[in-house]
């Protein structure tokens, strides 16, 4: 094994292109902007993170410069001249001196288990305890635009063989607008798809139970996050409410949110993103918790880039809770390859690659070409 001490820390900025537009209940976006965080060992090993926020700071309170920021300023000067495979004690260390940004944590601590497990010859799969499977089934997401527009895009989706499980994005129109959009786009893909709906925690509490029912009743199948993340009761009163599943996301960061959900039954299902948990580790745990209670998990998307969505997939991959699939289309969403083999869709699902570390490579040009100057 190679001289695991780290001597080098890199950041760049991507602004990375996308093949529509992907609007959210706040906002949206025609390109995603990532952070690469590279970590390099004397013995000649690196290891690439993605930080990575859907959209912006409107979500998590972090964006890629701020990311970039507390890398560099705040992080390096801890990272350097420490082994990869320290990495409790450098979490340790980063929340000594960073008390929250998860989203640049998690950067970093993929980057560990990256150069780590490249250091050894092994998929990062591997570190976080060995396969469950080697596959998971991906949603389609898509935006608040009218109907039709959104009833056009799944039914090519469905045709070409791609995905049978849909997302739509609400909480940006009049809920009783909004509510009939989804109720029509629901009865025409009735039979030949799953659809699911987001609130991006747009809605109080009253306005959930008198609206949801309805979209309950049409034939949708979970709802996530109707309330702001801090209400958890009222989570759980909508969940004790609804006869479908509710998921839970801007509720759930921490191992903490994963136990007090847990204890109140406020979500049927938790949505994983290492990026708003800090890493792969603190995910982990989250699921961990989840199966005590009987809870399933969901591998989330911040809609990431590729390397972002390989350590996602490989924590969903190594991880028996994770039994509610995933949307882990971003790379699918972005008009530029990053990769020189890209990742693996077929069918619906994606496969995880082979090779050590993530098991994925960066195209250099396209690195390059995409970087912000």
């Amino acid at each position: 094994m190679s001289d695991l001490t780290i001597d080098r820390v890199e950041t760049v900025i991507l602004d990375v292109p996308l093949i529509r537009p992907h609007r959210f209940a706040r906002t949206g976006m025609a390109a995603q902007p990532i952070l690469l965080v590279t970590l390099r060992t004397r013995g000649g090993v690196s290891g690439t993170g993605e930080g990575v926020v859907p959209g912006g700071p409107w979500w998590g309170g972090e964006s890629v410069e701020t990311m970039q920021l507390i890398v560099e300023r705040y992080l390096t000067p801890l990272l350097l001249g420490r082994c990869v495979d320290d990495i409790a004690d450098i979490q340790q260390a980063m929340t000594d001196v960073v008390a929250n940004n998860l989203y640049a944590k998690a950067a970093v601590e993929v980057a560990l288990h990256d150069a780590w497990a490249r250091s050894l010859g092994v998929p990062v799969h591997t570190l976080l305890g060995g396969l469950a499977r080697t596959c998971i089934p991906v949603t389609w997401a898509l935006g608040t635009e009218p109907a039709a527009e959104v009833v056009d895009e799944a039914q090519a989706k469905l045709d070409a063989g791609l995905h049978t499980s849909f997302k739509l994005k609400m909480g940006a129109q009049d809920p009783a607008d909004d509510v009939a959009r989804v109720v029509e786009v629901t009865e025409k893909l009735a039979g030949r798809a799953s659809v699911r709906v987001d609130l991006n925690a747009r809605w109080d509490l009253l306005t959930s139970l008198r609206w949801l029912p309805r979209l309950a009743g049409a034939g949708v199948d979970l709802v996530e996050q109707p309330v702001p993340g801090a209400e958890i009761e009222w989570l759980a009163e909508i969940n004790a409410a609804l006869p479908i599943p509710v998921m839970a996301d801007e509720s759930l960061r921490t191992p903490t949110d994963a136990l007090r959900l847990a204890r109140l039954r406020a979500a049927d299902v938790f949505a994983l993103k290492t990026t708003k948990s800090g890493g792969l580790r603190a995910t982990r745990a989250i699921a961990e918790i989840a199966a005590a209670a009987g809870i399933p998990c969901h591998g989330g998307t911040s809609i990431e880039g590729p390397i972002g969505t390989a350590a996602t997939l490989h924590l969903a991959c190594a991880t028996p809770g994770v039994t509610y699939g995933s949307e882990l289309f971003g790379p699918l969403l972005m008009r530029d390859q990053l990769l020189t083999e890209p990742l693996s869709y077929a069918d619906g699902t994606l496969h995880l690659p082979d090779g050590p570390g993530l098991g994925v490579e960066l195209d250099p040009a396209a690195v390059a070409r995409l970087r912000r100057s």
